[in-house]
C-alpha cells in the first residue's frame, strides 16, 4: 500500500493529464500504456528485487550486488544519482502540492466570504507559493520522521478508496456537460500517425517512470522493507496496475473537463492549437468545472483538492525517504535529525525555483522526469540483468514465490531486462536527440 501510495500522486492527476493534453491526446495515452507495462513494470521489478535482497538504502543495496571495485563505483553513481533525482523531484513537487493546498483552502475562503483571501489563494504569487511550499515540506518531514508503517501506510489505506470514489463521481458529472464528448473522443480515439513522434515517446516514457517513482531509489527502499514471504511478482504488478489505472481515470476526468471549460469560455488552447498554461492546467480547468456545479461545487472542490493534497503527501514522503534512509545508514544520524536536514536542503532548492520560476521550474521537471528517471531506471535494469548472477536473482525471487521458475515471468523477465529494456530506453533517447 505504501508503494502504491508512492506511485499514485501528482504524477497521475497533475502530470499525466497535462502530458496527454500537450502530446496529442489519445496517441499519448496509448504509448503511455504500452511503455508502462513493457518498460516501467520490468524496471519496477528490478528495483523492488534489488531492494529486498539488499535490505538497506539504495547505494548499499546496489553495492551488495557488485563483484569488483568498478562495479561498486557504478553502483554508487546509480544509487546516489537516484537519491539526488528524488530530492530534485521533491523540490518542484512541493511547489505543485502547495498549489493543491491553496486550491483546498480557496472554497473555505469563498464560504467565509473573505474576498481578499480568495483572490490571494487563487492567483499565483511569490508569497502564496513560498508559504504553501514551506507548509508542505514541513508536513512531509513530520510524517517521514515517524517511519513507514506509522506514517505512510496509514495514510495510503485511507486515501485510495476516497480518491477513487470522488474521481468516478466527477467523471459521471462531467460526461453530462456540453463539450465532454469532444474531450472523450480526443482522449480515447488515437491519431496513429503521431504515435512515433520522438517528443511524444520521450514524454510518455518519462511519465511512466515518473508516476511509478522509478529511477529515484524510492522503489529500492520500499523493496528493502518488503517481507521475504511476499510474492514480489504479483506485488509489482498490483502497484503498476493501481498506478496506471488511477492515471487513466484522472485523464477521463481532466481531458473532457478541459473541453467542457472551453465550451464555457475558458481559454485552454492558443490560436495555433498549443496548450496554454501547461503547468497550471488542472488548476484552471477543475475550478471552472466546480463553479459550473452551483453551490455544491464549492464542497466538491474542497474534497477533491484535499484528497489530492494527501495523495501528494504519500508520494512526497516516499521521495524524502530515499535520501533520509541513505543519510541515516551512512552517517549514523538519528532519523529525526536526518529528516529535518534533508527537508531543509529540499526547501532551499524549492525556494530557488520559486524565485526563478520561468527559468527553472520547467527545466527541473524535464531534467528529472524525462531524462534522469528513465536513464537511472535503465541502469538498474543493467544491474539486475548483467551484474547480478542469474542463480542468485532466481533465489531472491523464489522467496515468497516458490514456483516462480516455471512461470512466464521468469522465462521472459531476466533476458527482457538484460536486452530489451536498456535497448528500448536507449533508442527512445537517441530518437529524441
Amino acid at each position: 500500500m505504501a508503494a502504491a501510495g508512492s506511485a499514485v500522486g501528482l504524477g497521475n492527476i497533475w502530470g499525466f493529464p497535462t502530458q496527454t493534453a500537450s502530446n496529442g491526446g489519445a496517441a499519448f495515452v496509448l504509448v503511455y500504456l504500452v511503455l508502462a507495462f513493457c518498460l516501467a513494470y520490468p524496471a519496477l521489478m528490478a528495483e523492488l528485487i534489488i531492494g529486498r535482497h539488499g535490505q538497506a538504502n539504495a547505494v548499499a543495496s546496489l553495492q551488495k550486488l557488485a563483484n569488483n571495485q568498478f562495479q561498486k563505483r557504478f553502483a554508487f553513481i546509480v544509487g546516489f544519482g537516484g537519491i539526488v533525482c528524488a530530492g530534485l523531484i521533491l523540490s518542484f513537487y512541493a511547489i505543485v502540492a502547495g498549489w493543491m493546498f491553496s486550491a483546498t483552502l480557496e472554497p473555505i475562503s469563498v464560504i467565509a466570504g473573505t474576498e481578499q483571501a480568495t483572490t490571494w489563494l487563487s492567483e499565483q504569487s511569490l508569497s502564496r507559493d513560498l508559504l504553501f511550499t514551506a507548509i508542505f515540506i514541513v508536513l512531509t518531514v513530520s510524517i517521514i520522521s515517524k517511519g513507514v508503517e506509522n506514517g505512510i501506510e496509514k495514510w495510503s489505506k485511507r486515501l485510495m478508496p476516497a480518491l477513487l470514489f470522488i474521481l468516478f463521481a466527477l467523471i459521471a458529472y462531467v460526461l453530462t456537460q456540453d463539450g465532454a464528448m469532444t474531450g472523450l473522443k480526443a482522449y480515447l480515439v488515437p491519431d496513429f500517425s503521431s504515435i512515433l513522434n520522438p517528443s511524444l515517446l520521450v514524454s510518455a516514457l518519462g511519465q511512466a517512470f515518473f508516476s511509478l517513482s522509478l529511477g529515484t531509489s524510492v522503489m529500492i527502499i520500499y523493496g528493502s522493507y518488503i517481507s521475504k514471504q511476499e510474492n514480489l511478482v504479483s506485488l509489482g504488478a498490483y502497484v503498476t496496475l493501481i498506478d496506471v489505472f488511477i492515471a487513466f481515470v484522472a485523464g477521463m476526468l481532466i481531458i473532457p473537463a478541459m473541453y467542457v471549460a472551453q465550451a464555457q469560455g475558458v481559454e485552454i488552447f492558443s490560436a495555433s492549437g498549443e496548450l496554454l498554461s501547461e503547468d497550471t492546467l488542472v488548476f484552471q480547468v477543475l475550478p471552472a468545472l466546480f463553479e459550473s456545479m452551483g453551490s455544491i461545487g464549492i464542497y466538491i472542490g474542497f474534497a477533491f483538492f484535499a484528497l489530492m493534497s494527501i495523495a501528494a503527501l504519500t508520494s512526497s514522503i516516499s521521495m524524502l525517504e530515499a535520501p533520509v534512509s541513505y543519510v541515516v545508514e551512512k552517517f549514523a544520524l538519528a532519523r529525526i535529525q536526518a529528516t529535518w536536514l534533508i527537508g531543509f536542503i529540499v526547501s532551499v532548492v524549492s525556494v530557488s525555483i520559486i524565485f526563478n520560476f520561468s527559468a527553472l521550474f520547467g527545466f527541473v521537471v524535464q531534467l528529472t522526469t524525462q531524462f534522469a528517471q528513465p536513464l537511472l531506471g535503465m541502469l538498474c535494469c543493467i544491474f539486475a540483468g548483467w551484474i547480478w548472477h542469474r542463480g542468485k536473482l532466481l533465489k531472491e525471487i523464489k522467496e515468497g514465490n516458490e514456483s516462480v521458475e516455471n512461470t512466464l515471468f521468469w522465462k521472459v523477465w531476466p533476458w527482457y531486462i538484460k536486452f530489451v529494456c536498456p535497448l528500448a530506453i536507449g533508442l527512445v533517447f537517441i530518437n529524441s536527440l
